[in-house]
């Protein structure tokens, strides 16, 4: 059964956020709220995590999972960002946009998309994230809670606790996420090309 955590959204209790972050280092997977909606995530060297993801999500080859950062000198450490692409981003986060992005080696590759090396990265501006990444100290593998056969991602957690109680280790919930996800910008071409349409206002991009 998952452990479910009452988190408060604006001062998340240190002890909570130090017991998540222990699961989430020793294999665990949670679903844990952002400032778009909840999101699947675990450690990035975690392979039994990012399987269960795709499990839970049933999801191809092709998916883009995300990197969810703390800032952009973490980021960098995982994509490929030239100076233009980077005035684009850095106007537009702490936000609601995942952006497309070439990977560095130092991103495992069973998370990258097959064909074109690249990954989803973010940064967010919800408190209890900006936590967990701080105690985490990298970032967050992460996936939107979309599950198949669903237009809308979950937003409350203790439905989320009820429906995937066995599929993952805790569930975190603050109740303030929105129900729509990221925008989605894809920059691998070198130029901005809106792949989804979400919370996020697309027109920086456009």
């Amino acid at each position: 059964m998952a452990r479910y955590f009452d988190v408060h959204p604006d001062n998340p209790q240190p002890r909570v956020i130090a017991k998540t972050v222990d699961l989430i280092r020793s294999g665990g997977l949670i679903a844990y709220p952002t400032d778009s909606c909840f999101a699947l995530g675990c450690a990035l060297g975690n392979r039994d995590g990012l399987e269960r993801i795709r499990t839970i999500r049933k999801l191809d080859s092709k998916h883009h999972f995300t990197l969810m950062c703390r800032d952009f000198s973490q980021l960098g450490q995982f994509v490929q960002i030239d100076n233009q692409v980077f005035r684009k981003i850095k106007a537009t986060t702490p936000g609601q946009y995942t952006f497309i992005l070439p990977a560095l080696k130092e991103v495992p590759r069973r998370m990258l998309h097959p064909k074109k090396k690249t990954v989803g990265v973010r940064i967010p501006s919800h408190r209890v994230v900006l936590a967990l990444l701080a105690g985490l100290g990298e970032p967050l593998l992460s996936s939107t809670l979309l599950l198949p056969g669903e237009d809308e991602p979950m937003t409350q957690g203790w439905e989320i606790k009820e429906t995937l109680d066995h599929q993952v280790d805790a569930v975190l919930d603050s109740g303030d996420t929105g129900a729509e996800p990221t925008t989605v910008v894809d920059f691998s071409g070198g130029f901005p090309e809106i792949v989804r349409l979400g919370a996020g206002d697309p027109a920086p991009f456009e």
